[in-house]
C-alpha cells in the first residue's frame, strides 16, 4: 500500500493538538481523562465538518524533548490515538511524536493500529530550538520493518521551526528523504505553526521528485490560499485554520472545517 492508499482521494488531514501530557511544563489540571475528552471532541468536530483522516501530536508539550520522549508521554499518546481512532466517522489516524521521536511513534502505531507516522527530521539534520536534530532514517526503517511494516512514513522536508544546514537546497533534501531515506511521502511546511509555505517551495519539491510522489502541505493552508498551495501538492495537514477564530489553542470548529473542505 502506497501513500495514495492513505490519502485515497483525501485532500485534508486534520491535526489533533493534545493538551500537555503528564510531566510537561504546562501540564493542566484534570488529568488524562480531560486530555482524552478534549482530543475526542476535536476528532468529532473534524468528522462533523467532513475530515475523516487525522494526525495526533503532543503539541502541548513544548519545550519539546530533542529525541526520545518520556514513557508517560508515549503512554498518553497511545491512549489518545486509540480514543481518536474510536471516534465515529474517523477512518484513518496517524501520530507525530514531537520533536523527533520516530521510534516511539512507530511503537504507538504498532500498539494502536495507527496507519502512518509523521517524522519532522527523517534524514539530514536541522537547527532547531532543541539544538541540532539529526535524522535516524536507518534506525526508523529497520524498526518499522520489525514492528509495523504497513505503517507509512510522512517525512518533513526543511521542517518548520527550524533552519537547514548552510548550503542545503530543499530540492536535495527532498530527494534524499525520498530515495535514500525511503519516505513514503513528503511534507512541505512554512516557517512556523499556522504559517503557509511559499508556493514556490512546493513547486521546487515537486520538480525535484516528480509527479508520482505524494506531497503534503504541512502548515498554513486556509480558504484563501488552498488553490495556490495545492497546485503542486496532493493534500494538506490542517490545524490552526480549523480552530475557533483561527486560534491554535482553541477547540476545532466544525463550521471552519466545512469551509476548508469546500475550499479544496
Amino acid at each position: 500500500m502506497g501513500m495514495s492508499g492513505i490519502l485515497d482521494g483525501r485532500r485534508l488531514i486534520g491535526v489533533v493538538h493534545l493538551a500537555p501530557t503528564p510531566g510537561a511544563p504546562a501540564a493542566e489540571s484534570g488529568g488524562i481523562e480531560a486530555l482524552l475528552e478534549r482530543a475526542a471532541r476535536d476528532a468529532a468536530a473534524y468528522a462533523e465538518g467532513g475530515i475523516d483522516a487525522l494526525v495526533v501530536e503532543n503539541f502541548g508539550d513544548a519545550p519539546f524533548e530533542k529525541e526520545r520522549v518520556a514513557p508517560e508521554t508515549v503512554a498518553t499518546l497511545a491512549l489518545a490515538v486509540d480514543r481518536v481512532r474510536r471516534t465515529p466517522g474517523i477512518q484513518t489516524v496517524g501520530v507525530n511524536v514531537l520533536r523527533n521521536d520516530a521510534r516511539s511513534a512507530l511503537g504507538i502505531a504498532a500498539a494502536t493500529g495507527a496507519r502512518f507516522v509523521r517524522v519532522n527530521v527523517h534524514s539530514g539534520s536541522m537547527y532547531t530550538d532543541q539544538g541540532l536534530v539529526e535524522g535516524r532514517a536507518a534506525e526508523t526503517l529497520r524498526t518499522r520493518s520489525a514492528l509495523c511494516p504497513d505503517v507509512l512514513l510522512f517525512a518533513d522536508v526543511h521542517v518548520k521551526h527550524a533552519t537547514p544546514v548552510p548550503g542545503e537546497r530543499i530540492e536535495d533534501a527532498a530527494r534524499d528523504a525520498l530515495h535514500r531515506g525511503r519516505a513514503d511521502g513528503l511534507i512541505v511546511s512554512g516557517i512556523a505553526t499556522g504559517q503557509a509555505p511559499e508556493p514556490d517551495r512546493i513547486a521546487r519539491v515537486r520538480e525535484a521528485v516528480g509527479p508520482d510522489v505524494p506531497i503534503v502541505v504541512g502548515s498554513g493552508l486556509d480558504g484563501s490560499n488552498a488553490a495556490e498551495l495545492l497546485a503542486h501538492a496532493d493534500a494538506a495537514i490542517v490545524g490552526t485554520a480549523a480552530k475557533e477564530d483561527g486560534d491554535v489553542s482553541r477547540p476545532v470548529d466544525p463550521a471552519r472545517v466545512r469551509a476548508l473542505v469546500s475550499a479544496v
